[in-house]
């Protein structure tokens, strides 16, 4: 198992994440906006058979992942340091849906998930606005995705962005402080200390999901916990 985490998460976070798998801080320079810079969401996206990579990951991230024989694809267009170009690789699919701004969805995204239904928003940072629970349960911090989750009767719980650290903006978003893994959710902060905290323990407990709190702190958004499991048997898609 291959947990993909931004080199600046509390130290905490990172011994803990250890005890479920190796650990790799994601770190670049000069590639994208300094406070995301080591979001693994801006960079990777997991679909249902492989994760698909923007091609100016770094090298030794991309070496990590052949090493422990984690399958990908590289993307076409590069990560940018602005937005939109920041958020090619931010899209949630899950459940046989793409969920993004799609017009700035990379190609390779979609060859990747052909055949799946295509759901726009309007907030490109889809991934870090919106955690998947799976069998269409979401929880998601943007007003905008939320109103368009409800219209394709999904169920979803809208939460604040009240009080969530992303160093150089006012506050971050949920989905950045989550990731999601063998039914347990695991959360970058102690969720007492979150304005909606006992909406998610409530949310999450009607699921049957377990809560994991990283470390004892607000909630930090970190661009999403990725674990990546080489026992997945990745198939390719024909053309």
């Amino acid at each position: 198992m291959l947990i993909i985490a931004d080199k600046r998460i509390p130290q905490q976070a990172k011994e803990n994440l250890l005890k479920y798998g190796k650990l790799v801080l994601l770190e670049t320079t000069g590639i994208t906006e300094e406070s995301i810079s080591g979001h693994p969401d801006v960079f990777i996206c997991e679909t249902e058979n492989k994760i698909i990579i923007s091609p100016n990951l770094p090298d030794k991230i991309k070496r990590k992942f052949s090493e422990n024989k984690i399958s990908f694809n590289e993307g076409e267009k590069p990560v940018g340091i602005d937005y939109p170009e920041a958020a090619h690789y931010n899209a949630v699919v899950k459940d046989n849906c793409i969920i993004h701004r799609n017009d700035i969805t990379d190609l390779q995204i979609i060859n990747e998930c052909r055949g799946f239904k295509r759901i726009n928003v309007n907030q490109g940072f889809t991934r870090c606005s919106l955690l998947p629970l799976g069998n269409n349960n979401f929880i998601t911090s943007d007003e905008g995705i939320y109103k368009i989750l409800l219209q394709e009767k999904f169920n979803a719980l809208k939460v604040s962005t009240e009080g969530i650290i992303l160093p150089g903006h006012k506050y971050g978003f949920f989905g950045g402080t989550c990731g999601f893994h063998n039914n347990k959710v695991f959360i970058l902060g102690n969720i007492k200390h979150y304005y909606d905290g006992e909406k998610v323990k409530e949310f999450l407990r009607s699921l049957n999901l377990e809560i994991v709190e990283l470390y004892d702190g607000p909630l930090f958004d970190g661009g999403g916990i990725f674990f990546l499991d080489n026992s997945k048997k990745f198939k390719k898609r024909n053309n």
